[in-house]
């Protein structure tokens, strides 16, 4: 149903992603200013959307919610790579282009990483950004996140290799910044 909401933040809601939410997720993925700063290089059609949407969306190794401004759908966040033993998950989001700068992704990644640490038992929340997009780095380190390291030259992306800056944050930081 497209209007469960699962978790609510002050700007945005959270909700499982729905099959005919592939409508608005496949031309917002072939946007060039989602799909260059989250690393996908080639289109994607119908078909390969439902795929994503069966396999990883469906599956049971990974968290995806579709972020909700007044019941329309302006991106994506999840935690990917949730690694049960150690604790920790990679979180990923993107906001539409027609909705940057509102705040939404700030909202919404609080909201998700208090639902990692506080539903999910996990320890450490981790985040890759390319050097190139400042805007997502900018909104990691205002949240709490720090840099941990660098993979240089790990994406080619414009015609050139890009460095990848890899974040983490750990519960206890994130219960010491919320206090």
């Amino acid at each position: 149903m497209p209007d469960s909401v699962f978790l609510s933040g002050d700007s945005v809601d959270l909700r499982p992603i729905e099959e005919d939410d592939l409508e608005f997720l496949r031309p917002a993925v072939n946007d060039r200013r989602v799909w260059r700063p989250i690393g996908r290089s080639r289109p994607v059609n119908c078909e390969q959307e439902r795929e994503f949407f069966e396999d990883v969306v469906c599956g049971d190794d990974t968290v995806n919610l579709l972020i909700v401004a007044d019941s329309t759908p302006v991106g994506t966040v999840a935690f990917n790579g949730i690694d049960w033993e150690a604790d920790r998950a990679e979180i990923g989001y993107w906001i539409a282009p027609d909705y940057h700068r509102q705040g939404y992704a700030t909202d919404a990644v609080e909201r998700f990483v208090t639902y990692g640490f506080d539903q999910l038992g996990l320890h450490k929340v981790t985040a890759r950004v390319f050097e190139f997009n400042e805007a997502s780095q900018r909104l990691l380190e205002s949240i709490g996140f720090t840099k941990e390291g660098i993979h240089r030259d790990e994406v080619f992306v414009d015609g050139d290799y890009q460095d990848t800056y890899w974040y983490g944050l750990l519960e206890p930081n994130w219960r010491s910044r919320a206090n």
